[in-house]
C-alpha cells in the first residue's frame, strides 16, 4: 500500500479488487445509516462527527503508527483537504437528519452520484465515457425509489442534505485525485484526524450542552466510528487508487440499498416492489460502468497487441 506516482491503466484484477472496496464502503455506510438517525435526535452534529470520526482514527492506530513515519506531503494535503471537505458533508447530513425521514436523506445524499461527473466535466473540463451519464442517471432513479417515495416530499432538512450532496461529491473526486499517489491508510488517518479534531473544537465550544447526552448513544457511535469511519473510509481510499471517481461514485451508490436491505433483516421493514426496481435500477448502472470498463481493457489489450506485433514485423524488416 506504498504511495504510487504511475498513471498505468489497471488490470482487469486491480480494478475488480477496487470496486469490491467500495462495494463494502458502500455496504458498511449502508448499515450504519439508523445509528445517525437515532444519534441526530439527541447530539449536536458537530461534537457526534468529530468524536466518531476520532474514534475511527483510534481504531486505526496500530496499522498506522509506524507507517506516519513516511507521511509525505501529498498525504498531508490529500487528507487535511479531504478532512475538511467531510467536516462540512458531516455536518450538513448529520445537521439534516435532525429534521427529515430517512428515506429523504438517503435518497438527496446520493445525488452526488450525479454531480460526480458534472463537476468533473464543468470544472476540471474532464469529459467521460457517454455512458457514465446513463449509468449515473439509471444509480439516482434507483436511490429515488429505494427511498419509498412516490414523490419527493420535501422537509425542512432536505435543504440540508442537498448541501451535504455537493461536498460529498467534492470528496470523492478529491479522493480520487490524491489516493493513487499516497498509502491508503495514511492518507486516511490524515483525513480522520483533521475532521475529527475540527468538528470536536467546535462541537465543544458552540454544543457543550450535548455533552452529557453521550451516554445515551455511545452504542450508536461506537458502530459508527469503528465500522462507518475507520473501515468505510479505508475501503474507499483503497477504492479509488485504483478506480475513476465517476464510476466509484456509481458503486458507492449502492449505500442506499444496503440501507433498505439493512432496515429489513434488522428492524422488519419490508421492501416494496417499487424499492426492489430501484435496487435493480443501481444494479443496472453498476453494470452498464463494468461493462464499458472492461470493453476499454479488451481495447486496449488489443492495441498492445497490435504494438507488439508491429514491433516484430519491423524488427524483421530491419534485418
Amino acid at each position: 500500500m506504498d504511495a504510487q506516482t504511475s498513471n498505468a491503466r489497471p488490470t482487469r484484477a486491480e480494478r475488480f479488487r477496487a470496486d469490491l472496496a467500495l462495494l463494502a464502503a458502500a455496504l458498511v455506510w449502508g448499515s450504519s445509516f439508523a445509528a445517525q438517525r437515532v444519534a441526530a435526535t439527541q447530539v449536536g452534529p458537530f461534537l457526534f462527527t468529530g468524536l466518531r470520526f476520532l474514534l475511527g482514527a483510534v481504531t486505526l492506530l496500530p496499522l498506522t503508527v509506524r507507517r506516519l513515519r513516511g507521511l509525505t506531503r501529498t498525504e498531508l494535503v490529500g487528507g487535511s483537504l479531504a478532512g475538511a471537505v467531510v467536516v462540512v458533508g458531516s455536518v450538513l447530513q448529520q445537521t439534516g437528519l435532525q429534521s427529515t425521514t430517512a428515506g429523504n436523506a438517503g435518497f438527496i445524499t446520493g445525488l452526488y452520484v450525479v454531480l460526480v461527473p458534472m463537476f468533473m466535466a464543468v470544472i476540471w473540463r474532464q469529459w467521460l465515457h457517454w455512458s457514465v451519464w446513463p449509468a449515473s442517471l439509471l444509480a439516482a432513479a434507483g436511490l429515488f425509489l429505494i427511498s419509498g417515495m412516490g414523490r419527493l416530499n420535501l422537509a425542512p432538512g432536505d435543504a440540508w442534505e442537498l448541501a451535504g450532496a455537493v461536498f460529498w461529491a467534492f470528496h470523492v473526486i478529491v479522493i480520487g485525485m490524491y489516493a493513487p499517489r499516497s498509502d491508503v491508510l495514511r492518507l486516511t488517518t490524515v483525513q480522520l484526524v483533521s475532521c475529527g479534531l475540527m468538528c470536536t473544537v467546535v462541537g465543544l465550544v458552540v454544543e457543550p450542552g450535548t455533552l452529557g447526552d453521550l451516554g445515551a448513544v455511545w452504542p450508536q457511535l461506537l458502530y459508527v466510528g469503528v465500522a462507518s469511519v475507520g473501515l468505510g473510509y479505508t475501503l474507499q481510499v483503497l477504492g479509488l487508487r485504483k478506480a475513476p471517481a465517476a464510476d466509484a461514485s456509481i458503486i458507492l451508490s449502492m449505500e442506499g440499498m444496503f440501507a433498505g436491505l439493512f432496515g429489513w433483516l434488522l428492524l422488519g421493514e419490508a421492501l416494496s416492489p417499487r424499492q426492489l426496481l430501484g435496487c435493480g435500477l443501481i444494479l443496472a448502472g453498476m453494470l452498464l460502468a463494468q461493462a464499458r470498463m472492461a470493453w476499454q481493457a479488451r481495447g486496449a489489450a488489443k492495441a498492445e497487441r497490435g504494438q507488439v506485433v508491429t514491433a516484430g514485423r519491423s524488427g524483421t524488416t530491419s534485418l
